[in-house]
């Protein structure tokens, strides 16, 4: 119920605002979030397969869906890291799920956090992306303290089809992401 939400808010509201802001011609030219993305980086699950079986339950449960396990592409001898090993696991959110996602993300979450004053302004790649990183897995109320064995961070990225960091900015402030003041 909440990923249509966002989505009719996204197609009812935001949609104009930006056609009258960037003063767009065509109304595929407004730009709109194409994928979400959250990753774990595991140093520790090359030793551990607790910590992996661990965070794969914890991300499935967050993002509603399977995540897929990253391994390593080279053996790095000063890390202890073999070829193929686990290094990390990963989940893309598309549509339905993705706006699902982001709409708890935005209110229910990121207030959790503790002595929260805004997310930073500055994380943009430069074409529009915008990455955040979490440093604990109890912001999202989905996941119950006692379960949880080890406080592990993840990284969030929000790709969107926008040209420039303004139109990504816009757009996302837009959707109800609370920016930081410069």
């Amino acid at each position: 119920m909440a990923a249509i939400r966002l989505k009719t808010v996204y197609q009812e509201t935001i949609v104009p605002k930006l056609i009258q802001q960037f003063q767009y011609t065509n109304v595929h030219q407004v730009p709109k979030v194409v994928k979400v993305t959250v990753n774990r980086g595991l140093g520790e699950a090359s030793q551990n397969a607790k910590a992996l079986e661990a965070s794969l339950s914890e991300i499935a449960l967050i993002t509603g869906q399977k995540p897929v396990v990253t391994r390593a592409k080279k053996a790095i001898a000063g890390f202890k890291i073999r070829q193929g090993m686990p290094v990390g696991i990963m989940v893309t959110l598309r549509s339905e799920r993705m706006y699902s996602f982001l709409d708890r993300l935005i209110n229910l979450s990121l207030p959790r956090i503790r002595d929260f004053r805004g997310i930073s302004p500055k994380s943009f790649d430069g074409r529009g992306n915008y990455t955040l990183g979490v440093r604990e897995q109890l912001i999202f109320p989905e996941v119950e303290y006692d379960r949880i064995d080890q406080i592990r961070g993840m990284d969030i990225s929000i790709i969107t089809t926008a040209k420039t960091d303004e139109e990504g900015r816009a757009l996302l402030k837009e959707m109800g992401m609370p920016f930081r003041d410069q």
